[in-house]
This record gives C-alpha cells, structure tokens and sequence, in this order.
C-alpha cells in the first residue's frame, strides 16, 4: 500500500525495560546491568536502527533524574509531539504496572505518557498507590479503572502487556474477556507478547477494534528488536504514535515483526513435575500424560483455545500482516565475529535484515550463513516448540 504524503515508515520497538539507573540503582532485578536509558537509547538508535523505541521504567525517580541530567547536558531533546529525542530515534516514556482485582490473579499493562512533566505527576500519584516506585513491574493498590482514569487524565495511553501469557498476562491467567477489568473506550492497543501471533489473537473478538503491537520485552541491550512493528508516521513521536494506533489521518501500524509463537517461551502447556511440554493432542487432559502430574502450566496456544468465542479466527481487514522473523541471534552459526562484520557494512540490524541483498550478505559472512538470514527474514527457518519459560529453538539440522 503506497504511503499517504508526508508519512514514512519507521521502525518501532515499545517494550524494553532498565536494569540500573546510571548512579548503579536496580530498577528491573531481572534487567542487564548495562540497560541504562543512555544506553538503551545509544542502542536504539546506533545498532539496531530503532527510530522509536518505549523505554519502561521510565516512571522510576531515579531514571527520570538521568533523563534530565541528558536534557540539561544537551545530549538529548524533547521531541516536537512528545517524547525524548536522539540522534534520528525517539523515545517513548513508557511504565509497566501490576494490577490485581479482587478475586483474581495479577497482570501487567503499559503505560506511555506524552512527555517528562506527565511521567513525574503519573511517578508521584503511583508513589502513593504502590510500595516501591523506585522499582519496574510494581504491584499498584488501586482499581484498573481507576488506573485508566488517572493515565487518560495526563494525556496518556494503556495497552495491556503481553496479554495471552500465563505470567501475568490479561488474558493468560486474569480475565477471559478484558471488559471484566477495563473500560474498553480507554484502551489505545494491545501487545500480542512472544508466544502470539495476529490470527491466534483472532479467535476473540473484542479484540478487534485494536490495533496490534509486537514488542520485545527486553531485558538486555541485545533483545531490543527481536519482536518490533513498523509505523506510517509524519515523525517519531508520542502524538504521532496515538494516531496510529487509532488508525487516523492515515497513520498505522503497517506491519508486525515477531517470532514464529512457536519459539516463544510459552506457547504450549508445560508439566512442571517432569518438564515436558505437553503435545496438542493431550494438552486439554488434567493430568500430564508422562508422569501424571497435575502441575500443568497452561500455555497461550490452549489458552486461546479455552476462552475463544469463536470456532474460527476472524483477521479484521484493517490488521496488518503479521510477518514470522526469527531474529539474528537465534541463527545458529552467527557469531559475534560475523555480526559485527555485517554491521560494518550495513550498519544496523534492520538493514541487514530488510535491507541486504543475500548476494550482499553472502559477500561479507558467507554464502550458507547469508542463506540462513535470509530464511530467518522470511520465517522459514524449521523450529522447535516453546513452553514452561523455555523458549523455542531453530533446528540446527538447516544450518
């Protein structure tokens, strides 16, 4: 589809998390020392040639203090439209907060604020809702209702997170339907996770109305882009990024990039007492069919399935094709030698993976390992299947 004058293509990751505050602070326990907003943001824009990258956490006192330490030191800008500017890429500041309703089991939503001033007043009302601002992914002591009031109030936006993932995700283990716990004029996208792709999230229909995002998770410098969209945008930026994801003044979510579901971590059921993933056929048993255990963790392909208010998947017309990429470091063979070889060359990931010819590739590592990349651009590496947090694998058999 050709673009509307005056809108381009950018390539957009809205989900990565920071380990430490530039002073050494944790802020995400699980996160990579070295994920620092500085760094996200050096990585973003240098390496994998993100030009608008969600910065979570950016809610937490501390990584708001580096922020304005880079505004001040004129490293980085505010960004016409909203968000924080650097070298061609935009950043989104964006929170991820817990919320548990009574009775039921806790999930994860996003929150993205249009610039600093909002994400301070947001970061002081948590402060009193939440027992540790300091800190990523916090519990919030308050209704998922009034949530949504308070981000809409401050011009923001809420897209639940990961939601068909057993660990914390919305559908995954809280509600079957997000309409038991929010107000569905007041929710902006959702974010399908690693395990999920546009057509298993077509089997429930109040999905819809929504626009998709496809985001990493990440919690290291080197997973920012494995998952990632790309967005018909005047510019990057938080004003900008709204319209699209309503689909107006014909901005867009164009296309989603993921991984196959069947390398994420969770997408089939898990027996925790033995560790085998559990096959389709017996994964609506109670009992593991291997050793009979009934600590089964279902995953989201059967979640689906058992919520699902309808036979078949529905993919509205306006849902962007959902392309299956398995990302560079899951290429057996791609070492860091040959990897930065090819960024010598082409300079970020999204070049080597959308913009190299495979004469160009093979050029730089070579004719077999150029032959896998472009397989893994086209998701037609063979794989073997996730679950119970192990992710998938590529078959080593291809390389």
């Amino acid at each position: 589809m050709a673009l509307e004058r005056g809108l381009h293509s950018f390539y957009c990751d809205l989900h990565v998390h920071i380990g430490r505050t530039s002073a050494g602070a944790a802020v995400k326990i699980s996160g990579s020392r070295d994920l620092t907003f500085a760094n996200i943001a050096k990585e973003a824009a240098e390496r994998k040639g993100i030009e608008l990258i969600g910065i979570i956490d950016s809610h937490s006192p501390g990584v708001m203090q580096d922020i304005r330490d880079l505004l001040m030191s004129g490293e980085m800008t505010e960004a016409a439209g909203g968000g924080i500017a650097y070298r061609g890429t935009t950043i989104l500041l964006g929170t991820e907060i817990e919320i548990r309703e009574p009775g039921r089991k806790e999930c994860h939503v996003l929150a993205f604020m249009p610039d600093l001033a909002a994400m301070e007043d947001f970061s002081a009302w948590m402060s009193r809702h939440m027992r540790n601002v300091s800190l990523s992914s916090q519990r919030l002591y308050a209704s998922s209702k009034v949530l949504q009031e308070e981000i809409y109030g401050r011009g923001g936006l809420l897209i639940p997170a990961h939601i068909f993932t057993p660990h914390k995700g919305l559908y995954g283990c809280s509600a079957e339907r997000m309409a038991e716990l929010f107000d569905l004029g007041q929710i902006a996208a959702v974010e399908l996770g690693l395990s999920a792709d546009s057509e298993m999230a077509g089997y429930i229909s109040e999905l819809d109305r929504y626009s998709f995002l496809t985001n990493s998770d990440a919690h290291s410098l080197g997973k920012i882009g494995r998952e990632y969209n790309v967005l018909e945008l005047a510019a990057p930026s938080f004003n900008e990024f709204r319209l699209a994801l309503a689909r107006q003044e014909g901005r867009r979510v164009s296309a989603n990039f993921g991984l196959n579901p069947r390398l994420g971590k969770y997408h089939r059921s898990y027996c925790s007492g033995c560790g085998s993933i559990i096959d389709e056929a017996a994964a609506t048993s109670e009992r593991c069919p291997y050793c009979g255990s009934t600590k089964l963790v279902q995953g989201v392909f059967d979640r689906i399935l058992h919520i699902a208010d309808r036979e078949q998947p529905l993919v509205p017309a306006h849902r962007p094709p959902y392309h299956y990429q398995v990302p560079l470091e899951f290429i057996p063979g791609l070492g860091k030698a040959r990897m930065n070889a090819l960024l010598a060359a082409f300079g970020t990931e999204m070049n080597i993976l959308h913009r190299a010819g495979e004469a160009e590739l093979a050029a730089v590592a070579g004719s077999e390992l150029a032959a896998q990349i472009v397989l893994a651009r086209s998701g037609r590496l063979a794989l073997t299947s996730g679950g119970g947090g192990t992710y998938g694998k590529v078959d080593r058999s291809q390389s």
